[in-house]
């Protein structure tokens, strides 16, 4: 049974307030009603061209229901018909969450759904993450707005945040009718974003799990599927990668191409649960009319001024998109470069940069390679090709390179432009090996992703890798650029293998006068490591197959 109306009512008179968009964090739990309620307090004023609001129960698939509430144009009546965009919450929020943007959005002459998916507070069911259920729903909420608003069914969009993100494209898989899409700090690939390098994603995980468990009722499967992750479950990692497939856009692909809606993605260039990597390599993929952002900041950060009704760039540009495809308004998104980037290093006044597509980004790709010796002797980065070498490393410490924290370090790198930061000359090299460059003469603009090739011989057959570039002053004082982890299974003690890894793309200028460090360790906060105790890594380069670091830049 759903709590009174009353409580309902006052939750949201406040909720723009206290709203904290990503998902670590949920709003109080509000009460829902089909009939119609106050409007929320300090988003209405007076007036018959005022946007209509109220609570909703909507059937969704096999008998749940779900929790919603809708905003109606204030001159609606007539027989007259709106766009509709569907704005699914965000994992372990509500539907109260877009309160402040779907009131804009109203205002502006549009039908706007909000609801909170299955399995989240009082919505019925059991959370299904973007499974089948999920997808039924979707279509069940389209259904829903055309029965009982005055929605226009040939200009349906949806617009969504994280967990909301991912639906919205997913519904553009599943259901032809919606046109346009805009989706903020989602995936395109579940599997690759939490499970990246094939190395369980810790920190990520834990708050995916715990908040589900605090804010909803996870169903048994996805108890089952996060207990065999957390645990590193390798026998069943194929079971754990078709479960995420198929709850992954990227696997629908053609689907999406077939029905055509237009796709906006924004997303972080340090999202700790959805790495850019993914998000691009199905961006570039899309047939249809597409954009694609990234900024700095972690997940949600750079769209949360905008859910609290402040000025902001992702949720301007996601109204331009729907009001183009959605209301054919002329206002020129559609002839922009349609990739669009905001440098790490660069100022917050602007400094956007537009690209044709994702593989313009870099414009050449500066292979160095990896040596024997750095300025504090462990290995030199760049010059020419040196082979022969070996360097081993122990496992199962921290050298003190490592990612950050999940939400504080990006959003350090994004507010203060501060990342996680190493005195590289302080590293131990017993159990981080570290390559050096030379001193750059003039920036380098780092655009796109790093990659990285080595020769690695483990003592056993199981281990965890972790690669980080930092950019290094004068001091060796070194800024994390990027990073990627790395597991490898079933190998054979002794025997060395070949290994290509890429790092997370990013948008970041090294200044003149420092220098590029590559960091190998075995340890970071942010994973779950799989090195047996006493095991040892070597790292070489063979003559016939040299180690190199693929450094992608910007010439102009």
């Amino acid at each position: 049974m759903s709590p009174p109306r009353a409580l309902r009512a006052a939750t949201v008179g406040t909720a723009c307030a206290a709203l904290m968009a990503f998902s670590a964090i949920a709003l109080p739990p509000a009460a829902h009603a089909s009939a119609p309620a106050a409007a929320p307090a300090g988003l209405t004023t007076a007036g018959a061209a005022e946007p209509t609001f109220r609570f909703v129960d909507i059937p969704g698939s096999d008998g749940v229901t779900l929790k919603g509430n809708v905003f109606t144009p204030g001159d609606a009546g007539g027989g007259k018909r709106y766009p509709v965009v569907v704005l699914p919450a965000s994992w372990a929020l509500n539907d109260i969450e877009y309160v402040a943007q779907a009131k804009k959005l109203a205002a502006d002459g549009y039908v706007v759904v909000s609801y909170t998916p299955r399995g989240f507070w009082f919505s019925e069911g059991r959370i299904d993450v973007a499974g089948p259920k999920d997808m039924a729903d979707i279509s069940k909420v389209i259904d829903w707005a055309l029965a009982e608003t005055p929605a226009d069914r040939d200009r349906i969009g949806m617009v969504g945040v994280s967990y909301g993100a991912g639906l919205c494209v997913m519904g553009a898989a599943f259901d032809k009718r919606v046109k346009a899409v805009a989706a903020m700090s989602g995936w395109a690939d579940l599997s690759g974003s939490i499970f990246s390098g094939r190395t369980p994603h810790l920190q990520a995980s834990l708050l995916l799990g715990g908040t589900a468990y605090l804010t909803g009722r996870p169903s048994e499967e996805f108890q089952q599927v996060l207990g065999d992750f957390l645990s590193s479950r390798y026998d069943k990692e194929a079971e754990l990668v078709a479960w995420g497939d198929k709850r992954s856009p990227a696997t629908y692909l053609d689907r999406i191409n077939d029905n055509g809606a237009a796709i906006m993605l924004a997303n972080s260039w340090g999202d700790s649960l959805f790495p850019p990597n993914q998000l691009a390599d199905f961006y570039d993929r899309l047939h249809g009319p597409k954009r694609l952002e990234f900024r700095p900041g972690d997940h949600v950060t750079p769209e949360l001024t905008g859910l609290l009704g402040l000025p902001n760039d992702t949720w301007s540009n996601a109204r331009r998109w729907v009001d183009h495809y959605l209301k054919g308004e002329n206002n020129g998104i559609d002839r922009e470069q349609p990739v669009q980037l905001k440098n790490r290093t660069g100022s917050d006044s602007g400094g956007y940069e537009g690209y044709s597509r994702w593989s313009a980004v870099t414009s050449q790709h500066r292979r160095l390679p990896l040596g024997d010796k750095d300025f504090f002797g462990t290995g030199d980065l760049g010059g020419s090709p040196d082979t022969g070498w070996r360097t081993r490393i122990g496992t199962n410490l921290d050298s003190g390179a490592d990612g950050g924290l999940i939400f504080l370090s990006q959003i350090g790198d994004q507010v203060a432009k501060l990342p996680p930061i190493v005195s590289v000359p302080l590293l131990p090299r017993q159990v981080a090996s570290v390559w050096q460059s030379a001193t750059y003469d003039s920036v380098q603009r780092i655009r796109g992703t790093a990659k990285m090739h080595v020769t690695l011989t483990p003592s056993n057959a199981m281990g965890t890798v972790m690669a980080y570039l930092y950019d290094v002053n004068g001091l060796g004082v070194g800024k994390l650029v990027s990073h990627a982890p790395f597991t490898f299974t079933d190998k054979e003690p002794g025997q060395p293998f070949p290994l290509d890894l890429d790092l997370f793309s990013t948008a970041y200028d090294v200044p003149a006068g420092h220098r590029l460090a590559l960091v190998v360790d075995t340890v970071d906060p942010l994973y779950i490591e799989h090195n047996p105790l006493l095991s040892s890594i070597t790292f070489s380069s063979p003559a016939d197959d040299p180690s190199w670091l693929s450094v992608p830049l910007r010439d102009d």
